[in-house]
């Protein structure tokens, strides 16, 4: 939870000193890639200080690799059901949207030069509140519902930005299966919404 609070802190954090100071937007970009590269390098050293870790994970029950298949299929029944209760666009935007996975950056622009800036709009806030709740959420989501969970809420983000917490809260060993996850649902981002922007 600490850890949750300290996230959510420098968010906020960031947000006050984004609004009262100009920076160049390509640099931000630059040094959030730079921090994304060193995390994911110090996963790896902890992942490669345990290799026991990553022997434990290949013998692991195979249904785990199912995982991908059941965060797509999660999501999907999450899109419909809020269609049923909100009904504002077409089914197939909801299910376009909810199978952005995470993805931002790829499902907002694919809907947005479809459907338009609103529905992009739409679209890019679902995805990022999905990492976010993720990064903040992991440590209850762990508690309740076991370790499993962090890894099928970040959904594409497993393989890069949520890993780090997954890793924290789940444990070293489903790193590998977070990384596997994240890039199938990675894979799968552009097939689906594009299949659902066609209806």
């Amino acid at each position: 939870m600490r850890s949750s609070l300290i996230i959510v802190g420098c968010f906020v954090l960031g947000v006050f000193v984004g609004r009262f100071n100009s920076f160049d937007p390509m640099l931000i970009g630059q040094i959030t890639r730079l921090i994304l590269i060193l995390l994911m390098a110090c996963v790896g050293m902890n992942i490669g200080c345990k290799p026991d870790k990553l022997r434990g994970m290949a013998q692991m029950d195979y249904r785990y690799y199912l995982l991908p298949l059941g965060t797509i299929t999660g999501t999907a029944v999450g899109a419909v059901l809020c269609f049923m209760l909100m009904g504002t666009w077409r089914l197939s935007d909801y299910l376009a949207i909810g199978s952005g996975l995470g993805y931002y950056s790829l499902s907002s622009v694919l809907i947005s030069e479809v459907r338009g800036a609103e529905l992009g709009a739409v679209a890019l806030l679902t995805n990022v509140f999905r990492e976010l709740f993720t990064l903040l959420g992991a440590p209850l989501l762990v508690r309740f519902f076991g370790p499993l969970s962090p890894i099928a809420a970040g959904g594409a983000t497993t393989a890069d930005t949520t890993l780090p917490i997954v890793v924290h809260t789940s444990g070293t060993g489903y790193a590998a299966l977070s990384i596997f996850h994240g890039v199938l649902c990675d894979l799968s981002v552009p097939f689906f919404v594009s299949l659902f922007l066609l209806f």
